[in-house]
């Protein structure tokens, strides 16, 4: 066999014979081998290795989710214990100003206290009008609308007095002037908060849920 039996003639084609494949040039039966190749190794591409590969890269996708999940909760139990450090101290503080609200049985005790600090400080009151109370989610707020007259230095004295209480009271909207007379008159709002009992929690939970209803 030498390589002129590997030249490819059309000539060659056209003359073999499809029942006899033995006869066929050797060229053209390389061509065939080379076709049926092709075939299979694009059959087996397409239908076998790409949906591999498609597989392959959902795999490699959900394997980078899964990587970054995990590095979170890594974090996040690494950090564990300060996290709970952190929620320990934020409940300590909680628990410091919730017990600086009174119970609704000790807010007539706070209004006497609060009469008490400017009579103390020689203030004289001409108003004392304890408001509607506003319910909030676990405590209730109570304006007070006060007016005292007395001097500069009284006043700076009774609201260093009302600071001081054991309980939170704020001095809000305040105003001074002066009197036709002698002195200076104060007016403003004084706010005290009282914490809701469970029984007021509940019904507070009763009312929203009405209003919920409502609304659909």
């Amino acid at each position: 066999m030498n390589l002129s039996d590997f030249a490819f003639r059309w000539d060659d084609v056209k003359n073999a014979d499809i029942n006899d494949p033995q006869s066929w040039p050797v060229s053209f039966k390389m061509i065939l081998i080379v076709i049926g190749a092709a075939a299979i190794l694009f059959g087996g591409y397409y239908y076998i290795i790409k949906d591999q590969i498609t597989e392959l890269e959902r795999q490699q996708r959900t394997e980078a989710s899964l990587k970054q999940t995990y590095l979170k909760k890594k974090e996040l139990a690494i950090n564990l214990p300060a996290y709970r450090k952190q929620m320990e101290e934020i409940k300590e503080k909680f628990g410091l100003l919730l017990q600086q609200l009174p119970n609704r049985t000790e807010v007539p005790e706070l209004l006497i206290d609060i009469t008490q600090a400017g009579l103390g400080e020689g203030l004289k009151f001409s108003l004392f009008d304890p408001g509607g109370r506003r319910v909030r989610d676990f405590y209730a707020e109570l304006p007070i609308k006060l007016k005292v007259s007395g001097s500069y230095h009284q006043f700076g004295m009774f609201i260093s007095e009302v600071a001081a209480l054991s309980r939170i009271v704020t001095i809000n909207d305040l105003t001074i002037k002066r009197q036709k007379g002698q002195g200076l008159s104060m007016s403003a709002t004084a706010k005290t908060y009282h914490y809701l009992d469970d029984e007021e929690i509940a019904a507070q939970q009763k009312k929203k849920k009405k209003k919920k209803a409502r609304a659909r």
